[in-house]
């Protein structure tokens, strides 16, 4: 029996579909967790850390992070072993928030989470949390052949968080402005501590 015209022409008898080949498979890599800790960093050779050309995409995923002081998260990346983490980088950030009341909403694009070529501590999207028990963040973010000696390092990200009776989801993107090769990447809040909060390290084939 006829089951679709192609061209006019019927197609019959088919039997079996065609197989997608994979995009590639996650591979778990490293978990830190936080214990009231200024930075938590992964360092390539380090602990078991492999942040090389094995993968040419990395992905961090952060489980209720929270904060000992009221701050935002952010990241910062090493081209030397995580002697300095002083990476030049272009950024851009906007969010959506809605909160508890389901009287105010908001979508915005984030200035004040902007670098334009800095050096220092990246903000990661969403907002600031306070240190209250019922806030915390959660989220991931994209790393793109950060081994690569040719091109800048790309990267994205997305973060929400629960500031004080919004959800705050943030979306940010951005480059590492280097041709040499990330080897080790830290993350910390913009004030305090990281209080708790797991961060894993996977790598994509």
């Amino acid at each position: 029996m006829s089951i679709v015209k192609l061209n006019n022409k019927a197609v019959s008898n088919a039997t079996a579909f065609g197989s997608i080949s994979s995009l590639g498979s996650m591979t778990f890599i490293k978990k830190l967790t936080a214990s009231a800790s200024a930075t938590l960093s992964f360092v390539d050779g380090t602990d078991g850390v492999v942040l090389d050309d094995t993968y040419k995409e990395y992905v961090f995923t952060f489980k209720n992070i929270h904060a000992s002081a009221s701050a935002s998260f952010g990241i910062n990346f090493s081209v030397d072993g995580g002697s300095n983490y002083n990476v030049a980088k272009t950024t851009t950030s906007f969010y959506a928030a809605h909160n508890e009341a389901d009287n105010s909403t908001n979508l915005s694009y984030r200035t004040a989470y902007d670098l334009a070529q800095g050096t220092g501590f990246a903000p990661l999207g969403g907002d600031t949390m306070s240190t209250n028990n019922d806030e915390c963040g959660d989220g991931e973010l994209i790393l793109y052949s950060p081994s690569s000696t040719t091109f800048v390092k790309h990267f994205i990200s997305r973060f929400t968080a629960h500031y004080p009776t919004f959800a705050m989801d943030g979306f940010n993107g951005g480059y590492g402005n280097t041709t040499s090769a990330i080897d080790a990447v830290r993350f910390q809040m913009s004030s305090g501590n990281i209080d708790a909060g797991d961060i894993c390290l996977y790598g994509i084939a």
